[in-house]
């Protein structure tokens, strides 16, 4: 399994300063000097935004870099889904993660089956794996069963280790479901925490290794299936008072959960 950085490591410094600071590059060149293998833009970096010949300029320098790129969107329609097996192939991606909803668009699962049972003849031809993301609407247990129904080598989840907090399910219960058909892995801990007033909890992210995260059984439960290419490091950092000083504690953070990444990684080996 190869170690890979997400654009939603970054989330504070694109938020803060946008694509014109924070680009494509940025990314790049963070993963040449950690050297890291694999970079995944996510939406809030959307390849859709680039230029042709950035696209280009993009897959030139990450393939002379021996960095592999894998693509994210968001919005699982026909057309966003044909538009970005298209960015993928340019890119010489292998892996495109899709989150399916937006703020105002839930499709059925039947829609998304019909969706993703259209696309499987150009993905097969692009040699691309598309990996369907929990997230907060749909229970694992209904996503197994879309794959289930899908049941193509091709498609599969992108396995988040925090999002499905939001439809109210353990991680536990995720891998159950989830780690047979994972081909994408979201590594991003966190740590629940009960409120002073003891009426309720806090969700907060933290760097990879020092949240409740039980990233080695994780790693395990993926990787004995041995369909999962790549586990690529997403981070929740609180901010601080200063806009700059939570951009420099999110770098922190990433440096230090890609050398948390690399030793687990390395321990699954021995």
């Amino acid at each position: 399994m190869k170690l890979g950085l997400s654009s939603f490591a970054f989330g504070w410094a694109i938020a803060t300063h946008g694509s014109a600071s924070f680009t494509a590059d940025t990314l790049l060149d963070f993963a040449v000097a950690h050297e890291v293998q694999v970079i995944q833009f996510g939406d809030n970096l959307p390849l859709h935004s680039f230029a042709p010949a950035a696209l280009d300029g993009l897959a030139r320098q990450a393939k002379e870099r021996n960095i592999a790129v894998e693509t994210g969107a968001r919005g699982l329609t026909e057309e966003h889904l044909d538009r970005y097996i298209e960015i993928s192939q340019r890119l010489d991606a292998r892996l495109m993660r899709f989150v399916v909803d937006t703020s105002d668009y839930e499709p059925s699962v039947d829609s998304i089956v019909g969706i993703v049972r259209n696309a499987l003849p150009a993905l097969h031809a692009a040699r691309l794996t598309l990996g369907i993301e929990n997230h907060d609407r749909l229970p694992c247990a209904t996503l197994r069963r879309l794959m289930d129904t899908i049941d193509d080598a091709n498609v599969g989840i992108c396995l988040d280790t925090a999002n499905s907090l939001g439809a109210g399910e353990g991680l536990r219960e995720v891998l159950h479901h989830l780690a047979p058909v994972c081909v994408n892995l979201h590594l991003k801990d966190f740590a629940i925490e009960r409120l002073p007033y003891l009426m309720g909890f806090t969700v907060s992210g933290r760097s990879l290794g020092t949240g409740q995260l039980p990233l080695d059984e994780t790693l395990r439960a993926v990787v004995k299936h041995g369909r999962c290419a790549t586990a690529v490091i997403e981070l929740w950092v609180p901010p601080e008072s200063d806009p700059e000083a939570t951009i420099t504690k999110e770098a922190a953070w990433a440096a230090q959960s890609i050398e948390t990444l690399r030793s687990a990684l390395a321990g699954l080996a021995v």
